[in-house]
């Protein structure tokens, strides 16, 4: 629309200045919204990134997996050719603490002549104990098959005389919360002596060191671990370490010591097999704390022997531990966690409305859980599974709650720019469609199609001299508490009162169609002229002024948007369409016969039937039409076919067809 100037140059020039200044204020509000999302995200990441420094994420993983573990039926070790000698309570009360080591050397004495193929002495004899100590280190120096333990950690040396290829350090690594799931298979680079106590074991079955050759050579498609493993969180990761998967507790084939030395452990039951030698009493503190125990009722008393542990430590080094656990990388986890994070973000900005966006968000929660925990159980890969969660909630909930206060802010922003002008199922409408229609907090320039009505009360300057302004206030109200309530129920917005009038527009901000919206104009103003009989005979009654209104009634369109400066914002609604209705009210005053005049332009009067279903129709051809014939409104230099509606006929009664 070009806009009529004078000195057309400097006009150009001012109005090129504005454009630009304008420009410039939108690009510097969008580069402030687009600061205040990044923001927001960035303080999500920091609080994503302490999270995971403080360590209580890793926590969380370590207990899922606990759980997972513990849920997932685990293969019995019965049937296994992996034994336990264990140095019950029973045996401390008969033969006392330590175990001397003449019985030691009866233990092994016999295992060796059943047929025992390996023998693992997992006790600490670096000193002797009793007056026979020399029997255990010629019992080690004869049986080629007995590995006698040290410890790396503690310093605690093998039986002394031990052949370096029997010798194993029984050193177990433990996560920060006490819980061994770990394994450590080997350490590269060593002497000779240093090798793992299940791997000597191994070894000692096997009669050659090929699987240790081969783990240094990295011949192996072990899923080894990394610091930042599954859902470790800067692990000491030194030598070759990777989960450790266990036998269903407490199903090794087990005897006590006392039970062995009595000739009560059949040698059919121990030949060709590997026997491992420990303490199993709780009061002698060798247990500890694996993912099973953490679930199980009164688990302080069911803590799994370091025996045991290295019996399973040994049977998955022989291939019949199950399905080994294989851990994600650090760079699966970060893109992981950055795709959930992303994805987040595009559901909290994306989903319309906030709730649904919600609900996605639940369901994203609940399908990575879900996936994270069965592919676990299931595929025996442990993913990280507590920070995608994290990124999810932080990211999705940071968007939400920046989304939430937005609309907040455009729901204050509508209800400044409209005021209470609309009706709850248009207000609904516009909050829908909040993100197309404002703008920098405002209602952006639109050409809209309406039908706009204007009305003005008849004689009002003969009645305000009567009344006082606090009784002209109330019976100017008592009229518009007719004409608003009409307006709303059917979709129409008051854009302003006029004084002792108003503009009601029907299509903005928006509308159904124009013959929609035409339809309900006309309705609307049928509603407010049988209104003003029953206002005025309420009128009469309490001895106040009758009141009389003129309405005007014209289609096409308007430019609609906000007006004005930050200060103060008007939603205007403007051009030729607003202006004939204005025309319409105030032509020929004196025509006017009724309590509420209606002249309705043929612009209006066209649309009725478009698009009209059969009641629609119905309803159209009762109506009762006086024609005006064709007037030159004022401002206007095209003539208007003029209409002046004068009510409604019964159904019953037929009615002037259009």
């Amino acid at each position: 629309m070009r806009l009529p100037c004078i000195a057309r140059v400097g006009h150009d020039i001012h109005c090129e200045s504005t454009i630009c200044c304008s420009q410039l204020v939108i690009r510097r509000r969008r580069a402030t919204a687009l600061a205040q999302v990044m923001a927001s995200y960035g303080l999500a990441a920091l609080v994503l990134w302490a999270l995971e420094l403080s360590r209580v994420l890793e926590s969380v993983n370590l207990l899922s997996y606990d759980l997972i573990t513990y849920l997932r039926p685990a293969p019995s070790a019965r049937t296994l050719p992996i034994l336990l000698i264990g140095i019950s309570e029973s045996d401390i009360q008969t033969y006392g603490w330590p175990i001397d080591d003449s019985l030691l050397c009866r233990a092994i004495d016999r295992l060796s002549a059943d047929g025992v193929r390996a023998i693992g002495l997992d006790i600490y004899r670096d000193k002797g104990v009793g007056a026979q100590q020399q029997c255990l280190r010629d019992a080690v120096q004869r049986t080629p098959q007995l590995v006698s333990i040290f410890n790396v950690a503690e310093s605690i040396a093998p039986i002394p005389g031990t052949p370096t290829r029997q010798r194993g350090y029984n050193d177990l690594v433990i996560d920060v919360d006490g819980v061994v799931r770990r394994d450590l298979v080997h350490v590269s680079g060593q002497e000779e002596a240093f090798v793992t106590l299940p791997m000597r074991l191994l070894e000692t079955l096997q009669g050659h060191n090929r699987q240790r050759l081969a783990i240094e050579k990295g011949q192996t498609d072990t899923n080894w671990l990394g610091p930042d493993s599954g859902g470790y969180y800067g692990l000491d990761a030194a030598g070759y370490q990777r989960m450790l998967t266990f036998a269903q507790p407490g199903s090794f084939r087990q005897w006590t010591l006392q039970q062995l030395l009595e000739g009560r452990v059949p040698a059919r039951a121990v030949r060709g097999s590997t026997v491992l030698i420990g303490s199993t009493a709780p009061t002698l503190r060798d247990l500890f704390e694996v993912p099973h125990t953490r679930f199980r009722a009164g688990a302080s008393q069911q803590l799994m022997s370091g025996v045991e542990i290295h019996a399973n430590r040994l049977l998955q080094l022989q291939g019949l531990g199950g399905a080994q656990i294989r851990s994600s990388s650090l760079a699966l986890t970060n893109a992981i966690v950055l795709l959930t994070a992303l994805l987040a973000a595009l559901v909290a900005e994306r989903v319309s409305p906030i709730r649904r966006g919600l609900l996605l968000l639940v369901l994203l929660l609940l399908a990575w859980s879900t996936a994270a925990m069965g592919l676990l159980l299931l595929g025996h890969l442990w993913l990280e599974l507590s920070e995608p969660l994290v990124a999810l909630l932080l990211f999705g909930g940071t968007g939400l709650l920046r989304r939430g206060a937005l609309a907040q802010q455009q729901r204050q922003q509508i209800q400044r720019l409209l005021g209470q002008t609309t009706s709850p199922a248009v207000a609904n409408q516009l909050w829908n469609q909040r993100e197309a229609l404002l703008s920098d907090g405002r209602f952006e320039g639109r050409q809209l199609e309406v039908t706009a009505i204007f009305s003005d009360t008849r004689n009002f300057t003969t009645v305000s001299e009567g009344l006082a302004p606090a009784e002209l206030l109330n019976w100017l109200n008592r009229g518009m508490a007719y004409c608003v309530p009409a307006i709303s129920r059917r979709g129409g917005m008051v854009n302003k009162f006029t004084g002792d009038g108003f503009l009601a527009v029907f299509g903005a901000p928006v509308g159904v169609s124009p013959a929609a919206d035409a339809r309900a104009a006309v309705q609307t103003v049928l509603e407010i002229q049988q209104g003003m009989e029953q206002l005025n005979a309420e009128l009469e009654a309490d001895g106040e002024p009758a009141m009389a209104l003129r309405i005007g009634v014209h289609s096409g369109p308007v430019l609609a948007g906000s007006m004005g400066s930050s200060e103060r914002l008007e939603y205007a609604v403007i051009g030729d369409t607003v202006n004939c209705a204005s025309r319409l009210e105030s032509i020929d005053k004196t025509r006017h016969d009724n309590l509420c005049r209606v002249l309705v332009s043929s612009a209006t009067r066209d649309l009725l039937l478009e698009q009209a279903s059969a009641e629609e129709r119905h309803w159209c051809q009762r109506l009762i039409w006086n024609d005006w014939g064709s007037l030159h409104v004022k401002g206007r230099h095209e003539p208007l076919q003029i209409w002046e509606l004068r009510g409604i006929a019964p159904a019953a009664a037929g009615a002037t067809q259009m």
